[in-house]
């Protein structure tokens, strides 16, 4: 019997079929057996292989669609949430994967109310507005817009911004970072924005936005990044005091 004693039937499923999945017995793309064949397969009742089912569904190991089945997913990519300011291109590099950014826009706007309030600067002052879309490997993976304050960075519009713009705004403009403050919610992207990610619309994934201060606190960007949720996971890492 495969399952351990003192582990949940559902949970020994689970891994079974993850080890499955990992194997390449059922490789990413690939549909898994029914119900009821997993079911036969290892002699238990639906709702334990629901349950396990369920678990990897969570977990991002699978996708069910309706009307046609249960497909292997790919997985999901970790970012921590940390309290050191790591660029786009950093994080994917500790994820194994390879990274580029897409311009899809770069101009000089005036900054509305809000964001002249975010950036500390007058309404109406010109700003940079930097529209990318980031890869991770070959997929698309993030619709980033930033907005940086034209005083920060005015050759900013001449420069290759395809890589990391936290490196360009260190090493030419000598903006030396300090801090960013950033919030995380779910949000169901636009039209637009889905076919850039490539992704079927009223697919749930996450909105990060993200203020950037130099060492003397001065606002230097303000970002809005958009996050395919169907790729992507957040973790945190929390210690505590003793």
């Amino acid at each position: 019997m495969f399952n351990k004693p003192g582990t949940a039937l559902y949970y020994s499923v689970k891994e079974e079929i993850l080890e499955s999945i990992n194997s390449g017995t059922y490789p990413v793309g690939s549909q898994l057996p029914t119900e009821a064949e997993l079911c036969k397969i290892f002699d238990v009742s639906r709702t334990t292989i629901r349950l396990a089912l369920q678990q990897l569904e969570l977990e991002g190991r699978i996708n069910k669609v309706q009307g046609k089945g249960t497909f292997v997913s790919k997985p999901k990519i970790r970012e921590s949430l940390t309290q050191n300011i790591r660029s786009f291109s950093e994080q994917m590099r500790d994820a194994g994967l390879s990274s580029y950014s897409k311009i899809i826009s770069m101009d000089v706007i005036p900054a509305t109310a809000l964001l002249a309030h975010s950036l500390e600067i007058e309404e109406g002052d010109p700003i940079i507005q930097l529209v990318r879309l980031r890869f991770a490997g070959k997929e698309p993976y993030q619709y980033a817009t930033s907005y940086i304050p034209w005083k920060v960075a005015p050759g900013l519009l001449h420069d290759d911004c395809s890589g990391s713009l936290f490196h360009l705004l260190t090493s030419k403009y000598q903006v030396q970072l300090l801090k960013s403050i950033e919030t995380l919610e779910p949000i169901m992207p636009d039209k637009k924005v889905c076919e850039l990610l490539h992704i079927p619309e009223n697919t749930p994934s996450f909105l990060t936005d993200s203020l950037t201060y130099s060492t003397d606190n001065v606002p230097i960007e303000f970002s809005t990044t958009i996050v395919r949720g169907d790729f992507a996971k957040f973790v945190s890492e929390r210690f505590y005091k003793s």
